[in-house]
């Protein structure tokens, strides 16, 4: 997953040298956005996921994915073509989150929050590794080049190719689609339980990616303005997205023993709640790292929950395509919301621009709490709502 924020991690040096403007900025992210959307939707409409070996799919994406990254510094100098390259990537990555989340599934049962909360937080470390690697030092003190970054990250992705593999197989606990359907990718709207669990996440996806591309950039202006390090702007940076594998795991833990939606309506009130009130320390960066922090850790950890719920609620044949639909919808939100706050910044600056993620967790907690009351929510980690 370093492959997805590669671009994004090292815009201040992608903008230096091709001349960026805010819009090809938000689009370096948004055509990852948008080529993971089209992959997932052709993935769910031939049942991909359910009618091949996830692992052998998941391995042939992650190396597609691999090589499209790798061509942009290999040879480009203009954002165009770059941004082809990206919407490639995207679509190859959704042979691999979707998959990956059915392989886990497919080992889990009563423990199936926790199982899929490890791969999101892993997930949620991968996102994040760009910003790392671009915090490292280099000659001269200097930031690495970008070039290098994106390389960098398209070796990881080789490397989770080879893991999947040669090291990866099904578990017992899911059944394999016998025949194409296309029907069952509509299941997202048509069953009332998987329709308020695709709310809820849809709320939660809202806030999720917009918040995961912008405010490194907020932490990076703050420490900018207040005369601190860049390198430790992005740094913390890179702790912000990858505390929230903290957060998967513990919220797994937490929601296979107290409920799914307790779990998430918890998550979508704090991290609504830190949406409101990060901007508001942008003159004091030392705080405003620390509601990132918090922001990070709570942002993530509820969705591996909205996943599990379709995987216990959609119909046990499906459940690739079922997770596929629901990410691709998730997924096109995101393309608003992560365009949104470059415009939000210029009319009212960084201090209140992230207001407006608020609006998703506030819709889903309405979803879940509805959800809640339902008795297919009986279903839900082993009768534990």
């Amino acid at each position: 997953m370093a492959l997805w924020f590669s671009a994004s991690a090292v815009v201040p040096q992608l903008t230096a040298e091709w001349e960026l403007s805010g819009a090809l900025q938000s689009w370096l992210t948004m055509s990852v956005q948008v080529g993971f959307v089209v992959g997932a939707l052709l993935s769910a409409a031939l049942n991909l996921a359910d009618r091949w070996p996830a692992q052998r799919l998941f391995a042939v994406c992650a190396l597609a994915g691999a090589a499209f990254n790798a061509a942009i510094p290999l040879g480009l100098t203009s954002p165009e073509p770059a941004l082809v390259l990206r919407f490639l990537t995207g679509a190859c990555l959704a042979g691999v989150y979707p998959p990956g989340m059915k392989l886990v599934a497919s080992w889990c049962k009563e423990d199936r929050g926790l199982g899929i909360g490890l791969l999101v937080g892993a997930l949620t470390v991968g996102s994040g590794l760009p910003h790392l690697l671009s915090a490292a030092p280099w000659e001269g003190g200097q930031l690495p080049p970008w070039r290098s970054v994106l390389l960098l990250a398209s070796g990881l992705a080789v490397v989770a190719a080879l893991i999947a593999f040669l090291g990866v197989s099904a578990g017992p606990h899911l059944a394999k689609a016998s025949r194409f359907d296309w029907r069952f990718a509509l299941e997202a709207v048509s069953n009332r339980g998987v329709r308020l669990a695709n709310l809820g996440y849809l709320g939660h996806m809202w806030e999720l990616y917009a918040m995961w591309t912008w405010a490194p950039l907020l932490l990076l202006a703050s420490y900018q303005a207040a005369g601190w390090s860049e390198r430790a702007a992005r740094t913390a940076a890179f702790l912000v997205i990858a505390v929230g594998g903290v957060g998967s795991v513990l919220a797994g833990l937490l929601a296979d023993r107290l409920g799914r939606t307790t779990i998430t309506i918890a998550s979508l009130a704090v991290s609504g709640s830190c949406a409101v009130l990060a901007g508001l320390f942008f003159q004091q960066p030392a705080i405003l790292t620390a509601v990132c922090l918090v922001w990070g850790f709570a942002v993530v950890a509820d969705s591996a929950q909205f996943s599990a719920a379709v995987s216990e609620l959609s119909d046990p044949r499906y459940v690739g395509t079922a997770l596929t639909v629901q990410t691709s919808l998730g997924f096109l939100l995101t393309l608003f919301t992560i365009r949104m706050i470059p415009p939000l910044v210029d009319r009212f600056g960084w201090e209140w621009a992230f207001v407006a993620l608020a609006l998703g967790p506030l819709a889903g907690i309405v979803a879940m709490g509805w959800l809640r009351r339902l008795p297919e929510a009986s279903r839900l980690a082993s009768g534990n709502r």
